[in-house]
Formats: C-alpha cells, sequence, structure tokens
C-alpha cells in the first residue's frame, strides 16, 4: 500500500488506528462541553443530546475546510517529516499519538475538563523541540512563527470566552424582561419551546464548530502519518494535474518579476532570489511531466519543500511591498499575488477525502460514548448554582464565535477551555465571584497551564527514546 512492503503497511495501518484511536478519545472527551447545556437545562435528553451533537461533529468535520489542519502538519520542519529512514518517520508519530491519548484518557478518567488541542500541539512542539537537539538538525527548528500563533491562541481564547459570556449575560438582562429565561429549571420537564429552541441551537452549533476545528486536528494528525510514511504519495497532491502545478508557478513567477527591485533592502533581495530559484526548481522537474509517477521519489518532497519556501518568502515580501510609499506594485497586483498564491498551496495543503471521512467518523462515535464524566463537572461543579436557560444558552453562543473565528483564520482553539471558561463566566455574571466554585475552576486553569509543558516532556522523552532505538 502507497508503495510500502508488507512490515510498514502494518505500521501505517497500526499509525492510523491510533490516530483515530485519538479522534475518538477527542469526541468523548470534548463533546460533553457542547451537550452539558442542553442536558443540564433539560432541553435534550442526555442519549438525544449525544447522538444529536455527534452528528452535527461528523458534518463540521466534513465542511469545515482544512486550514486547522493545515497549520497543525506545518508546525513541524518539512525535514523532519520527510525522512529517508521510515522508522525515524515512526520515532515521530508514535510520541505524538501515544502522548495525546496517554493524557486525554487520564483527564477524562478524572473528570477533568482539559484540551484535546493542547495536548496534541504539546505533542508536536516536544517532538520539534527533541528533533531541534539532534546533533546535524539545528538548521531545522519548529516553525516559530507557526507556534507563536498557536500559543497566543490556546492562551487567550478562555480569557476572551470568560469576558464575553460575562458582557453577554449583561446585555440580555437589559434587553430581555422575561425573566423565565434567567431561572433555574425548577423540575425535569423541558422549558418552554422558545427556550428549548435557542438552547438547541447553541448546542448545535458548538458541535458543528468543535467539528470544523477539532475535528481538523486529527485530519492533520493522519496527514503528519502518511507524509512521513509515503512522501512520494502524499508530498503533493496527486488528484491535482502537473501541468496545473506548472501554470500556477509560471504566473506566480511572472506577477513577482513585475516588483521594482530597486526598492528592496539586501535581505529582500536575496529572499526573492531564493523564490524565483525555487520556482525555476519546479519548472525544470515539471517540464513535461504527463503525470507525477513520472517524478523521481526524491523529487516529491523537494518540490514540497520549495512550495512551502516560496509561499513563506513571497507572504514576506509582500508585506513590506505594500508599506512602500509609491511602489510600483498595486494593491489590486498584490491581490493577485496572493490569489495565486492560495492556488499554489492548495498542491501542499490539502487532504484527501478519504481522510476527512475516517476522521469524521472516528469523532462522530466517540462523541456517542463517555461523556458523562466531564458533563458532570461542566453543569454541577463550575457554578454553585444550577445553570439557567440564559448561561446555556451565552456559554455556547461564546464557544460558537470563538470556535468558528480560530477555524477561520487557521488556528486551534481549546473547545474544552473556551465553553467551560465561558461558563464560569454567566456564572460571575449572575452572583459574582462568590457563585463559582473556586477548587474546580483551579483544576481547570492547573489544567490549562501543565498540559503544554507535560506534554512537550512526554513526546521529546519518547523521541529520543525511539530516535536511539531506530537509529
Amino acid at each position: 500500500m502507497f508503495g510500502l512492503d508488507t512490515t510498514y503497511t502494518i505500521l501505517l495501518i497500526l499509525c492510523l488506528f491510533a490516530a483515530c484511536a485519538f479522534e475518538f478519545i477527542n469526541g468523548f472527551h470534548d463533546t460533553a462541553n457542547a451537550v452539558a447545556t442542553v442536558i443540564y437545562t433539560h432541553s435534550l435528553k442526555p442519549t438525544t443530546a449525544v447522538v444529536w451533537s455527534g452528528l452535527w461533529n461528523f458534518i463540521g468535520v466534513n465542511v469545515g475546510g482544512i486550514a486547522v489542519a493545515m497549520g497543525i502538519v506545518n508546525l513541524l520542519p518539512v525535514e523532519l517529516l520527510v525522512d529517508k529512514n521510515l522508522l525515524h518517520g515512526l520515532s515521530m508519530i508514535l510520541p505524538l499519538i501515544i502522548t495525546a491519548i496517554i493524557w486525554n484518557l487520564a483527564t477524562w478518567y478524572i473528570g477533568m475538563p482539559c484540551s484535546s488541542s493542547h495536548t496534541l500541539i504539546g505533542s508536536i512542539f516536544g517532538v520539534g523541540l527533541a528533533y531541534y537537539l539532534i546533533p546535524g538538525s539545528h538548521s531545522s527548528a519548529l516553525n516559530w512563527g507557526k507556534v507563536i500563533d498557536v500559543g497566543l491562541s490556546l492562551f487567550i481564547s478562555p480569557v476572551l470566552g470568560f469576558a464575553i459570556a460575562i458582557i453577554l449575560m449583561f446585555i440580555l438582562r437589559k434587553l430581555v424582561h422575561n425573566n423565565q429565561i434567567f431561572n433555574e429549571p425548577t423540575s425535569k420537564k423541558p422549558p418552554p419551546m422558545w427556550i428549548r429552541s435557542i438552547l438547541v441551537l447553541t448546542c448545535t452549533s458548538v458541535s458543528y464548530a468543535h467539528g470544523s476545528n477539532d475535528g481538523q486536528k486529527g485530519v492533520g494528525l493522519i496527514m503528519l502519518i502518511l507524509i512521513a510514511f509515503s512522501p512520494v504519495f502524499f508530498s503533493v497532491d496527486r488528484s491535482k494535474h502537473p501541468e496545473n502545478l506548472l501554470y500556477e508557478t509560471k504566473q506566480i513567477e511572472w506577477n513577482l518579476r513585475k516588483i521594482d527591485q530597486k526598492v528592496l533592502s539586501i535581505t529582500e533581495q536575496s529572499a526573492l532570489d531564493t523564490v524565483f530559484s525555487n520556482l525555476t526548481f519546479i519548472k525544470q522537474k515539471l517540464a513535461g511531466i504527463r503525470s507525477f509517477d513520472d517524478l523521481e521519489h526524491e523529487d516529491h518532497f523537494n518540490i514540497r519543500k520549495c512550495i512551502i519556501l516560496v509561499s513563506k518568502k513571497t507572504e514576506m515580501l509582500l508585506k513590506k511591498i505594500q508599506t512602500y510609499p509609491g511602489s510600483n506594485i498595486s494593491g489590486i497586483q498584490i491581490s493577485i499575488i496572493r490569489s495565486n498564491l492560495r492556488d499554489f498551496k492548495t498542491n501542499t495543503e490539502y487532504a484527501p477525502r478519504w481522510v476527512i471521512l475516517l476522521v469524521s467518523i472516528s469523532l462522530g462515535l466517540g462523541t456517542m460514548i463517555g461523556w458523562k464524566r466531564i458533563v458532570v463537572t461542566i453543569g454541577e461543579k463550575i457554578g454553585k448554582t444550577h445553570m439557567s436557560y440564559a448561561q446555556g444558552a451565552s456559554a455556547n453562543l461564546v464557544a460558537t464565535i470563538t470556535i468558528l473565528a480560530s477555524s477561520w483564520l487557521g488556528l486551534p482553539v481549546s473547545t474544552t477551555h473556551v465553553l467551560s471558561s465561558g461558563v464560569a463566566g454567566t456564572m460571575v455574571a449572575g452572583s459574582g465571584r462568590q457563585n463559582l466554585r473556586m477548587g474546580t475552576v483551579k483544576s481547570i486553569a492547573l489544567a490549562w497551564l501543565i498540559t503544554l509543558p507535560v506534554t512537550i516532556l512526554l513526546s521529546g522523552i519518547l523521541f529520543f527514546v525511539l530516535r536511539t532505538i531506530f537509529v
């Protein structure tokens, strides 16, 4: 399969199964955040809620795009992804999966809302940092620009969720004069239909948003596995014709030639020269090629490196050029180049349809199992009072907006921490800080703080051990 012998095919299948297991665990670990509000307001019965949530997680993965998935893939250096020694690829993949599964299961078992996003990204950071420390690999570290973006996204989003939830509750109290929405459920009967509809709609939106963001992390993990095991088949999108890539390459070069190089600094001129040399390499390799099968094996990897480097350097140049007064490149021309780049990057930033389907099924099925532990924490242990209808709807709405915005920006975000901080914000808005169960809040905050360092350390150690074994 994918040009691998029997042994490596078996190892690949095992790694794919483990990745699906991670996404399955992600389903029952994080879905509780979406269904807690409708369960504790008696808007939906638990079984109905988790099945409904699972369906919308499935839909979210399938229609939510792959921007976050590619953000995950691009965290690691290209050289680490594509190593001629397949055992080295295995030593990268196994620490990611083992660390993510162990930490997710451990926190789920004790009922602690913990971020699957933090867990996976911490594992990736650990492997990237460990690889950086290997003699001879100092030139290839983590993609630090992406690391900073991801780190800020993970750490700022819960704070925003908490603050926005308080503001939203304040606005609701000013605008909505029907006090019924601010009351706690008095029985196990469903709330009035209009309130119930709002709660079910917000639960649905969180489930969809969770699939569109967290599901993409599973897609990114599987793409890491596939690129590491079979770079010939997955370094570039083989469903596209080489002539398309050749045309896109020529379009970028033709538009970049219009830049007035006299206004460029020495550093910028060097970057532009690098872009042109890499575009020339791609043109040379694709000249006369009718199929990617006609390429030499190592050229698949080299073309991938060129595409990534051209995209990065060109984006940097465009940001500089558009600030120059009197630049001979207009805003329209810059927009055209960026449009060319988007098409150009789809040759490496892609995921086969079967990968997306596999992840969506795993996440959807996981959603329907094991949700009770986290639901109890979200529904009963964050606030001292029972969750009101307005609190449930507000927390879900805040989580939806935050997660969808992050997905649009291509940034991973923690559904767990955004929603639990939103619930905490609604509790504070109702009766102040004294309405919070500080023990639970501290536990959630502790998980928020220690997940990254613990997973970085564990995955880094596992990487060193396996890399030593698989010399």
